[in-house]
């Protein structure tokens, strides 16, 4: 029998073999000019080793110093030994310009464009030789966008790896290129090119309950995911947590009730941020993790959402003392994608193996000066990106966008109570929300790279905690610098700015002499 081996390599592309009866993986790859690792092809020096994410082998003939039992147990092997005998995913530890392979282009047809809401679409693609693209269920592709000169953006499969038609969302933003073109310009016919498959965020052979966790956009991939799920057998739950920031956010609700019905032990809740929603539930996805879910650490979770979403949700998980067994996520990395559709190739897995250093902790005295300069110069760089994007967003912004900025102003405000943190992981997401904003909404790619660059929400995780004082006119500041805007008072937002960086930095120096515990 043939089976079907992906090969995953760290720089995030991914390539499908075809490795037929009693035939080793290395031999197959190379049959297909994939030149992986390898040396003696008897198992005996170790150099082909490579991690089995998923799958089961035959690990044939090897010695003890090419692949230990240690190694072994833990699901490293060594393709120039390995029959398979199902599907496989294996980690290949190198790039695929050194095993002299590439993604795949394919050239598609757009046959469908679904509005789902004010700020959200579905498109489809159609290949003529879709038996040729293989992909697992979380993985993207970069997709070019018609007219632009060959400029690609990133998205994730919304449809699964059997279906026959490949669909995608995105997130409409003013200016974004891709948004720009979906909603202006897009018509059923278009010929669109792109490249793929690639990512390390897609699913694992179920062997214990799964949480799902998107934000936003992020349930494309999980819906990828849940297709595939539809069609397997497994005795174990699988609980989705869908958050957005307002109620026009939540799509895609009744292809998530049919999963409901196709899948065994499937269940999900929606959370909605804004504090006037009329969801039934409120505030943060981590607000809303039940026992069952996470059964004392025995739990799958696959996260795919903004940075500060990712980081919340690992300060939230060692705060409660949970280590689950494997923690997947994908991060949006805007600076790639200012659509605010799909994650680049910034996927990362941390298993229940991985180092202590993978885990935020309380930074130790030796670093606090180190860290003190280095967020002084953050948000000094942060208020002259926004000082800059003020400028170009004054008096643009729609009704609509006005009350989005003002809800995530006071969903960050609901974090605080005073001159303390209500809770200190979810005021970093929603402060971050708030900041990055205008810088969705302008879609200047140049300014929103140098943004994300400045990775302030990662140093606002490591150092703030629960116990740690906020200076009290943060939360004002918010909300002055939205009045600005609806005002359309450039100075007052401005003066705003100038004053809540101060306001900013004195808090972040007063917890870096306070390391948490």
């Amino acid at each position: 029998m043939t089976y079907q081996v992906a090969l995953a390599f760290e720089d995030g592309i991914t390539r499908f073999i075809k490795v037929g009866p009693r035939e080793t993986v290395a031999d197959a790859s190379y049959k297909a000019r994939i030149n992986i690792p390898l040396d003696c092809r008897d198992g005996a020096c170790g150099t082909c080793k490579a991690f089995c994410e998923s799958g089961t082998f035959d690990a044939g003939d090897y010695i003890e110093e090419a692949l230990t039992d240690d190694e072994a147990e833990k699901g490293f092997c060594l393709p120039c030994q390995m029959v398979p005998e199902s599907d496989l995913v294996l980690q290949i530890p190198t790039t695929s310009d050194v095993a002299k392979t590439t993604a795949t282009t394919y050239s598609s047809t757009l046959t469908e464009i679904r509005r789902l809401s004010e700020t959200t679409y579905a498109f489809s693609l159609e290949i003529e030789n879709r038996d040729e693209l293989s992909f697992l269920p979380g993985q993207y592709v970069n997709i070019e966008v018609p007219g632009s000169g060959g400029q690609t953006r990133s998205y994730s499969f919304s449809s699964g790896p059997e279906v026959s038609t490949l669909s995608f969302l995105i997130r409409i933003t003013d200016g974004g290129l891709m948004s720009t073109y979906m909603r202006d310009v897009a018509a059923v016919g278009d010929q669109i090119n792109f490249t793929g498959p690639m990512g390390s965020f897609f699913l694992r052979d179920p062997k214990r309950t799964s949480l799902l966790l998107a934000g936003g956009t992020g349930l494309a991939p999980l819906l990828a995911i849940l297709e595939k799920l539809s069609g397997m057998d497994t005795p174990h739950p699988t609980h989705l947590i869908y958050g957005v920031n307002t109620d026009t956010d939540l799509v895609e609700l009744d292809v998530l009730e049919d999963y409901k019905s196709r899948i065994d032990g499937f269940t999900f809740d929606t959370v909605v941020g804004d504090p006037n929603s009329a969801a039934e539930k409120k505030g943060y996805v981590t607000n809303h993790f039940e026992p069952h879910h996470l059964v004392e650490g025995d739990v799958d979770i696959y996260l795919c959402g903004p940075p500060p979403m990712v980081e919340g949700v690992r300060r939230h998980l060692e705060a409660e003392g949970i280590k689950p067994q494997n923690f997947y996520f994908e991060k949006f990395a805007l600076a790639v994608t200012p659509d605010a559709a799909a994650p680049a190739p910034e996927a990362a897995a941390a298993p229940a193996e991985a180092p202590a250093s993978e885990a935020p902790a309380a930074l130790p005295a030796y670093e606090i000066g180190e860290e003190h300069a280095t967020f002084q110069a953050q948000f000094d760089a942060r208020m002259a990106l926004e000082l800059a994007i003020v400028e170009l967003t004054m008096g643009k912004l729609t009704p609509e966008q006005l009350v989005e900025f003002k809800v995530l102003a006071e969903l960050a405000g609901k974090t605080l109570d005073g001159e303390k943190f209500v809770s200190s992981e979810e005021f970093t997401i929603t402060n971050e929300a708030f900041h990055q904003f205008l810088f969705s909404c302008v879609g200047n790619e140049h300014l929103l790279q140098a943004y994300n660059r400045l990775e302030v929400p990662a140093t606002m995780a490591k150092v703030l905690r629960k116990e740690h004082w906020i200076d009290g006119a943060v939360d004002a500041d918010h909300l002055q610098i939205v009045a600005a805007f609806e005002n359309q008072d450039l100075a007052a937002a401005r003066t705003a700015i100038i004053a809540h960086n101060e306001h900013a930095k004195a808090t972040m120096a007063a917890a870096s002499r306070t390391p948490g515990k």
